[in-house]
């Protein structure tokens, strides 16, 4: 019998998280896995149908356990559903480690850390009572994330929470940062640079093929798509702000394909600044319809708010964009920008620059076909050698094997 692993997550399929693949992959190469989350309920802010308080509370999904703890469904993501939604999940997550602490045996935790941290609490107490390493895997910075997410200044909640991140990374054996501008805000948390291993996120393989699945119409014209999740982050102002200066230019396009809180809010403004022939909201489509999807692209965009968190981090999507061979316009500050731009698989300027994004757009729609797919195929070739899921899976056993040698 493998080495038996429990994932603490707050999210799982048929939620779409990168922490699926990791399941499923160690599960292939022999390990035992067990996972920790929540009933499905992101991003619709319902349980997703066939789930519920008594509904498929423990489960057999490819081999993986799967049990699954009460959370109060997030609604539209407002502050008090969020709120809900982490404290609800929070004190049931414990309750289930606590038992399987009690019950089972496991060989080390390992924590997928997106939104909240919070759940590092359920995946340390079953370290701190089994004696086992725990691995946390940081996808999100906290409490950094409170400020430039939600606007959140207050200094004493902000307070309790750096508490509570240091006290996990004290307690982590490793620190896996998904984005390398990471290891500065956690090292002035406190001495963790040698715990820090990076670890980035890597092509979904479902991007690797096409499948007959239903994709978004898109005009005719210069396309440049987003898609993903349309949230206050995303700085869809700056995108629509951008569009208005190109509005005389009736051949470019802008398609967001996605969902999310700012979705209304999106539409609304394009009806209100006139945008109607060309921002176009689609909708959301499967992670299996992106690569027919992508292709109806011309290029690609991503825009992030000028806050200093962001500029640490690599959003997921850009490894998204690269694999596809698409060429990319960014609007990011710090890291994201140093990539493209260190690729050369497309175009990157400062964030909330709605007229040097324009400028960048326009650019891409003045290149020829054969300019743009150059650029494409950069990103295509810089993702396959450094965002390899095999790799990375391989890493991970090697981190995972260090310590128990140790």
């Amino acid at each position: 019998m493998g080495k038996r692993i429990l994932l603490v997550t707050q999210y799982f399929q048929p939620e779409n998280f990168k922490c699926n693949d990791i399941a499923f992959e160690l599960q292939r190469r022999g390990y035992e896995v067990t996972v920790l989350t929540a009933i499905p309920n992101y991003p619709q802010g319902k349980y997703f149908d066939g789930y519920g308080l008594f509904k498929r509370r423990v489960e057999y999904v490819d081999g993986v356990k799967v049990i699954r703890g009460f959370v109060i469904p997030r609604g539209k993501g407002g502050k008090i559903g969020l709120s809900l939604n982490y404290l609800s999940y929070l004190v049931s997550s414990c309750l289930i480690a606590l038992y399987l602490s009690l019950r089972y045996k496991f060989d080390a935790v390992f924590v997928h850390q997106v939104s909240p941290v919070t759940i590092g609490v359920a995946a340390t107490l079953v370290k701190r009572i089994q004696r086992i390493p725990m691995y946390f895997w940081v996808l999100d910075l906290w409490p950094e994330s409170l400020t430039a997410a939600i606007g959140l200044r207050n200094k004493y909640i902000l307070g309790l929470f750096s508490w509570m991140v240091r006290w996990f990374y004290r307690r982590s054996d490793k620190i896996l940062i998904s984005s390398k501008g990471f290891a500065k805000s956690i090292c002035e948390k406190g001495d963790f640079a040698d715990k820090i291993v990076y670890f980035p996120n890597w092509m979904d393989a479902a991007l690797a093929t096409r499948s007959d699945v239903d994709t978004p119409s898109v005009p005719d014209g210069f396309v440049a798509m987003f898609t993903g999740n349309i949230g206050a982050s995303q700085d869809f102002g700056s995108v629509l702000k951008a569009a208005e200066r190109l509005k005389e230019h009736r051949d470019i396009h802008f398609v967001i394909v996605g969902n999310g809180r700012a979705r209304e809010w999106v539409e609304e403004q394009i009806a209100e600044r006139g945008l109607q022939q060309s921002v176009h909201c689609v909708g959301s489509y499967p992670l299996e319809a992106m690569p027919a999807t992508f292709a109806k692209s011309d290029v690609l965009f991503a825009a992030l708010k000028d806050e200093p968190i962001f500029a640490l981090t690599v959003p997921a999507k850009i490894q998204a964009y690269m694999s596809s061979g698409k060429p990319i316009v960014t609007m990011i500050n710090g890291e994201a920008m140093e990539l493209v731009r260190e690729v050369g698989c497309g175009e990157a300027v400062a964030a909330e620059d709605p007229e040097a994004f324009a400028a960048a757009i326009l650019r891409m729609s003045q290149l020829s076909d054969e300019e743009r797919c150059a650029m494409g195929e950069r990103g295509k070739n810089f993702a396959a050698e450094n965002f390899d899921f095999s790799k990375q899976m391989t890493l991970l056993e090697e981190i995972f094997d260090v310590k128990n040698e140790e």
